[in-house]
């Protein structure tokens, strides 16, 4: 695979996201303002281990194919990762190298899709002197496509990564496009795990080269209130305890856990005063009609997943017809199948999402073959409590909301949406902990970097 720089990952700037949700809270400011205190002092080692007691870690060196069976078998949809070379070092800034997620394996699905695309000129997967932050237009240019219309043939990629590992070559296919699709378009999935260069990938070349969010953990004394922000305002997934003087991750905090947690506070006051408001009273959903981004039935699944890729979002509706029926939907986590079980799609040229959806549907237990599973939708006056249950209980991290016969879409709340409802962030907040943790990372790489001279 092509190398690309090892770049800091930065917080993005999530004000605008936060102070437009703080701002359409219809709730009294002194509840606000007592739920913040409160999650203020609650410590971080109050809450809950992960099931089991111990976080699930992978080797830096693990092969990524194996990496998404960990995942999967665990079902966990992220864990951190391991550096092979800090030995008994107590510092976590040297045995993690960061997180693994599904993110990130599908930024390094779609790069190597463009990678093969620009084999089909040069003839090698690995062409040289090709930076990876090249590879996405030239590959545009070798399918002779451009902007989003790209990934429409993203299947023909297939070819050059097949070119590499010596399948075009057997199968008699030549190096232009339409030609080679019509031979070997069927054979794409299975090149992602069985063709090099891709096969030999390991976790470690994927973290430092996809990483979509920052490794920042907290303390065991850190408060909840710390978690709750990162997990919403700032946009990480998941967050990692550690401890001083213990090498190992103490918990892994997600935000799936915060609000299976926040269920369990029913029965209590505040929280029934809070759930028992619709959505509108929190400005939900955040999203207005003409923002939320869809994938209709009929493209291509690598389509789906650009469009969380270009968007940084983790799921998508699936639609048809003129008034955007939800008939489905696909989430970050579903490139586990491609990677996994290629040979379930070895029929399709070109795959479609209901294909997608259809051929998963037709293996999973929880149909029993039945077709797609229905998506999961509510109301535009359900209440903030109701969400809240059918996030916990049905393991999912957004809920569609639709209206009228057909169903249409026309919002969407997710986990980071349910969190950002209970808190705000008190002024200053951040200022040290940010500060401490960037440049506590900052100096680890520049120590790296130094090592690595």
């Amino acid at each position: 695979m092509a190398h690309q720089t090892d770049t800091v990952s930065k917080i993005p700037d999530c004000d605008a996201y936060f102070e437009a949700i703080q701002s359409r809270k219809k709730l009294p400011y002194s509840l606000q303002k007592s739920l913040t205190s409160a999650f203020a002092q609650i410590p971080v080692s109050s809450f809950p281990e992960v099931p089991g007691g111990k976080v699930i870690e992978i080797p830096a060196d693990t092969l990524i194919t194996d990496a998404v069976q960990i995942l999967s078998k665990h079902n966990i949809t992220a864990a951190p990762v391991i550096n092979p070379e800090a030995g008994s070092s107590l510092d976590w800034k040297h045995r993690y190298l960061g997180i693994l997620d599904y993110s990130a394996i599908i930024l390094w699905v779609l790069e190597n899709a463009e990678l093969a695309a620009l084999a089909l000129t040069t003839g090698s997967a690995t062409a040289a002197g090709v930076g990876a932050g090249a590879v996405g237009a030239l590959g545009a240019l070798a399918l002779g496509t451009a902007g989003s219309a790209a990934v429409v043939g993203l299947t023909v990629a297939a070819v050059g990564a097949a070119v590499a590992g010596g399948m075009a070559a057997e199968k008699g296919v030549g190096k232009d496009a339409p030609t080679a699709a019509d031979h070997l378009g069927e054979d794409f999935y299975k090149v992602l795990i069985e063709e090099e260069p891709f096969k030999s990938t390991k976790v470690e070349s994927i973290v430092k080269t996809f990483r979509w969010a920052p490794f920042l953990p907290v303390g065991s004394d850190s408060s909840m209130l710390t978690v709750l922000l990162l997990l919403s305002k700032y946009r990480l997934r998941n967050v990692p305890v550690v401890e001083v003087g213990i090498p190992s991750v103490r918990n892994f905090i997600t935000q799936s856990a915060i609000v299976k947690g926040l269920q369990q506070c029913k029965g209590r006051d505040w929280f029934d005063c809070i759930s028992s408001r619709p959505l509108s009273d929190f400005g939900l959903p955040f999203m207005s009609y003409d923002e939320v981004i869809s994938v209709r039935s009929d493209e291509l699944i690598l389509e789906a997943f650009k469009h969380m890729k270009d968007n940084r979002i983790g799921g998508l509706p699936v639609i048809e017809g003129p008034k955007r029926k939800i008939v489905g939907s696909v989430s970050i986590r579903d490139i586990r199948f491609l990677l996994l079980r290629p040979e379930l799609f070895s029929s399709y040229r070109k795959l479609t999402v209901m294909d997608f959806l259809r051929t998963i549907a037709s293996t999973s237990s929880d149909s029993g073959g039945a077709g797609v599973s229905l998506p999961v939708t509510c109301a535009p006056d359900a209440s903030l409590g109701s969400i809240i249950d059918t996030l916990a209980s049905r393991a999912v991290h957004r809920v569609y909301i639709v209206e009228g016969e057909d169903d249409e879409v026309i919002g969407v709340v997710t986990l980071r949406d349910v969190i950002s409802c209970f808190i705000f962030e008190p002024p200053n907040l951040f200022d040290n902990y940010f500060g401490f943790a960037v440049k506590e990372l900052q100096n680890h790489r520049d120590q790296s970097k130094v090592a690595d001279e």
